[in-house]
């Protein structure tokens, strides 16, 4: 079966990038990336990504 992740750049675009990460576990994801993530500094995502 396919996993899927979500495309922080194009996906959830109406909300912050931080804000993101929490938009996509809502809609299910499991999984995300990001081509750009510099403009986030990096201790910040990762206490996104931990609380989603």
């Amino acid at each position: 079966m396919p996993r899927f992740s979500a495309n922080l750049g194009f996906l959830f675009t109406e909300h912050p990038e931080i804000e993101r990460v929490a938009a996509a576990a809502a809609a299910g994801f499991k999984a995300v990336e990001m081509h750009w993530p510099y403009q986030v500094p990096a201790a910040e995502m990762r206490s996104a990504l931990s609380r989603s």
